[in-house]
């Protein structure tokens, strides 16, 4: 709700893993009980040709959209990674739940996050 309250009505959502579903679970939940509000749920595909997919592997009504993020480099590691450093770039405020654990993919994107000046990071396993 604090990112609402921020502004935010755009939310992108990477689809995997239980702190995805349950933030989905609340802006959805947020997004029903105020119709007023204009929230758009994006679901984020990690590589182009996913987009074909989508109505295979989502109910209707889960999201508004599905994009995919080019992601503006290139590296060695897997395309979920590029995918959300994709999402970090197009997003203001950033939402986590990474425990600074070496090979947690989650916490090397949170790294790669607080490297961006202009971005507020809220990581809940500190809070």
């Amino acid at each position: 709700m604090k990112a609402v309250e921020c502004g935010c009505r755009t939310f992108y959502f990477g689809g995997f893993g239980d702190f995805d579903e349950l933030c989905h679970k609340i802006v959805t939940k947020i997004k029903n009980e105020n119709p007023e509000i204009e929230i758009k749920r994006i679901f984020c595909v990690p590589r182009e040709q996913d987009l074909r997919k989508t109505g295979r592997y989502f109910k209707e009504g889960l999201y508004e959209d599905f994009i995919y993020l080019a992601p503006s480099f290139d590296g060695w590691y897997k395309s979920i990674y590029f995918r959300n450093c994709a999402m970090i770039d197009h997003s203001d405020i950033i939402i986590f739940y990474a425990e600074s654990r070496k090979n947690s993919g989650a916490y090397k994107t949170y790294k790669y996050a607080k490297r961006k000046k202009d971005k507020q990071i809220i990581n809940l396993w500190d809070d």
